[in-house]
């Protein structure tokens, strides 16, 4: 079995061969009673619409991509999968390198390349790359997801071995990462206060400025990402042993209860009205909400709020609800992660040193010492 080169519209597609007939991964699904393919979410088949109009349907990378894509458990990380596949065909496409065929050394190429690349950023209605490379984290993410990719072809046995016989992402040298580093602005406790105030009260769009409100709160006090925010149903709404809760998907697909307070399911309440379906924060026709627009929206919130962080975002909210946390009489380490939903109690201690690193800085006292003398110079 080898992988033959087609000509003709399909000018970049790889395909399975076998004794003359042709056996991709796509005409071995199809063969099955019940396509799988019609049961795959929507990331996944969009991403097969997309590799197909590239490469043509009869190459494997359509297929595997896309079955990758499906195998995921959430669909947050399908959607950054999808994202970050995509920037490393398009590398390799303007290279003439067909992904199947991709090696280590153009692994570690397209590695460095990620260092220079701009990100897309909106101009004029449409995203064109003229934004700041990305960050090492960020970079690190790319690179995970594509090694990710790699690893499930290899799992599914649909190359032969002389074709690919490892990942060539393995032994690519990553970003070195300080675990104490974020770009994310953090908030006091009274800029949070002045956060939601202004976006109940000073919100231009009256139509949403209490939706506005109402998921700062969830974001803040039931300590959750924007994803699982936005994906949260009334139907999870419930109650136990005298607790109001919430059932939300976390990333990783993981199910998860969380304590509503009593004044954001008061605000929850008031926000659905008679609704007894559906996303609780949805457009006027039941959609639900995007995360580009509940970005910007909090974004010009800020802006409007006079606070003087330059970008702070949905994660904002969560990364300072920790911290404070940290902050009150009697914290207990261990129900902060669990109610930041971290699997790994290092990952909540982050956030913990990381508020120590600012708030304990020597750069205070060493100031301060030396201020008289500055003064009289």
């Amino acid at each position: 079995m080898t992988l033959a080169s087609i000509d003709g519209p399909d000018a970049y597609a790889l395909t399975l061969t076998a004794d003359g007939e042709e056996h991709s991964a796509r005409s071995s699904l199809a063969k099955l009673t019940g396509d799988p393919r019609d049961d795959w979410p929507p990331h996944a088949k969009r991403l097969y619409a997309y590799l197909a109009g590239i490469y043509g349907e009869r190459d494997a990378l359509p297929t595997l991509a896309a079955a990758w894509i499906a195998h995921q458990r959430s669909d947050g990380t399908r959607k950054t999968y999808t994202q970050n596949f995509k920037i490393s065909e398009s590398y390799l496409r303007e290279r003439s390198v067909h992904p199947l065929a991709l090696t280590f050394l153009v692994a570690d190429a397209f590695a460095s390349h990620l260092k220079t690349l701009p990100t897309l950023v909106w101009r004029g209605g449409r995203r064109v790359p003229e934004g700041r490379p990305r960050d090492a984290a960020t970079r690190n993410n790319v690179l995970s997801a594509n090694s990710s990719f790699f690893k499930f072809v290899l799992q599914t046995r649909a190359l032969p071995k002389e074709t690919m016989d490892s990942n060539p992402f393995d032994g690519v040298l990553y970003p070195a990462i300080d675990p104490l580093f974020t770009r994310t602005e953090g908030l006091t406790e009274a800029e949070y206060v002045t956060l939601a105030r202004t976006a109940r009260h000073e919100h231009p769009c009256r139509r949403t400025a209490f939706r506005l409100y109402v998921l700062i709160l969830v974001l803040y006090h039931l300590c959750l990402r924007i994803d699982a925010a936005l994906g949260a149903r009334i139907e999870k709404l419930g109650y136990d042993k005298g607790h109001h809760t919430l059932e939300v998907q976390i990333k990783g697909g993981t199910w998860v209860t969380k304590a509503v307070p009593p004044s954001v399911w008061h605000a929850l309440q008031v926000l659905i009205g008679d609704r007894t379906e559906g996303f609780i924060f949805c457009t006027s026709t039941g959609k639900r909400l995007d995360q580009a627009s509940q970005w910007r929206a909090i974004r010009a919130t800020a802006k409007r709020a006079g606070l003087p962080q330059k970008k702070i975002g949905p994660h904002s909210l969560k990364h300072s609800t920790i911290t404070h946390a940290y902050d009150r009489p009697g914290a207990r380490p261990e129900k902060i992660q669990h109610w930041a939903d971290h699997k790994d109690p290092r990952t909540t201690q982050r956030y913990n040193q990381r508020r120590g690193a600012l708030e304990g800085s020597p750069a205070y006292d060493a100031a301060a010492s030396m201020a008289e003398q500055l003064d009289a110079s």
